[in-house]
């Protein structure tokens, strides 16, 4: 049975993306963190996406800029499989994506039955939060960053508490803890 887990960076309150949808407060770069973020990208996966979150990685890491600023998390981004979940995307551009149209959940649950890598889940707090409901993360990597947003889009917009047990973290010199969760069972 393929993994499925998340990846998400998140302010101390909790919040994805602030009110209007800004990340950049996300993004501290040096060169501890440059490491881990390469070292991270380097595994096999195959990504998955709600809509927006794939069109904001689709219009990033394909571009020269994404390339000169962190090749090898870009190439590593523009050559795993992806999966994107919309009702709306007929088809996808970037490289290697595939859109899936059905039912979230039950779609996830063969996909994680078919033979393949583990799957991760970047950004798209809504994906998180229905599959979150369904029972069907494993893992979840989050980095938390040193700032409070007051308002935004919250990772967890579910319908019951949800249990984690802390398996791991590790702290950075730049401020951010990443923080590994696993479901309670």
């Amino acid at each position: 049975m393929r993994r499925l887990m998340v990846f998400n960076n998140v302010s101390l309150d909790g919040y994805i993306a602030d009110e209007k949808g800004d990340m950049s407060w996300a993004h501290k770069q040096d060169p501890e963190w440059l490491a881990f973020t390469s070292e991270n990208a380097s595994g096999q996966a195959e990504l998955v996406f709600g809509r927006v979150t794939y069109d904001l990685m689709a219009g990033w890491w394909p571009t020269p800029q994404a390339l000169q600023s962190m090749p090898d998390v870009a190439r590593a981004m523009n050559g795993m499989p992806k999966v994107v979940f919309s009702r709306t995307l007929q088809k996808a551009a970037w490289q290697n994506t595939r859109v899936v149209k059905g039912d979230l959940a039950a779609e996830m649950r063969r996909m994680k039955a078919e033979p393949g890598p583990n799957m991760v889940i970047m950004g798209s707090g809504s994906i998180v939060s229905q599959l979150t409901d369904a029972g069907l993360i494993d893992e979840y990597q989050l980095v938390v960053h040193g700032i409070a947003l007051g308002r935004g889009k919250s990772i967890f917009d579910v319908r019951e508490k949800t249990r984690l047990d802390l398996k791991k973290s590790r702290v950075f010199g730049n401020g951010n803890v990443v923080l590994w969760y696993e479901p309670a069972r």
